[in-house]
């Protein structure tokens, strides 16, 4: 007999379910997850009501990510999954956990990193160094790199390119 399902245990199987974009990354780690909410249905079954906010608005990757929960779920035996997006606040890299910024960086994508404490920092450019020398002597060659949440930078120094996750 299955015990009675929690957030704490919906959260545990959703700690597995990575962006397709970024597969280095959880969608925990990219803070999109908003809410887990378990309840009964009118026919008495386990349902289970996920929130997630996009990294930004139309982002390709949220369909899957959506699909990717249920099969997470369904395969643990919750088979009324619903799904719902919340766009506002928009999702801001500063919800992004340590250790997500942490496997960026082992990944070779620089993470996130505003100059200051400000939250809002706007108009600030990111500090970007190079994830394989470290050097700060990097360029932008494009504001765009595989996806629009990442720009394409060339080191200087080892003369490497690389991808940085832009702060947003």
């Amino acid at each position: 007999m299955q015990h009675d399902i929690s957030e704490a245990d919906i959260y545990q199987w959703l700690s597995v379910v990575t962006d397709p974009e970024v597969p280095v990354l959880t969608i925990l780690d990219l803070g999109i997850v908003r809410n887990v909410a378990v309840s009964k249905n009118e026919a008495g079954e386990k349902e289970a009501t996920i929130t997630i906010t996009p990294t930004y608005s139309g982002c390709p990757a949220m369909d899957v990510i959506a699909i990717n929960i249920r099969m997470a779920l369904l395969s643990r035996g919750i088979k009324h999954v619903i799904i719902e997006n919340q766009l506002s606040p928009a999702w801001t890299t500063d919800w992004m956990s340590e250790e997500g910024k942490r496997k960026l960086q082992e990944y070779g994508i620089v993470p996130p990193r505003r100059r200051s404490e400000n939250k809002l920092g706007l108009f600030e450019e990111d500090i970007v160094n190079c994830p394989r020398c470290g050097s700060a002597e990097t360029l932008l060659v494009s504001q765009f790199g595989a996806t629009s949440c990442k720009a394409l930078y060339k080191c200087n120094s080892c003369h490497e390119p690389f991808e940085h996750f832009k702060c947003h």
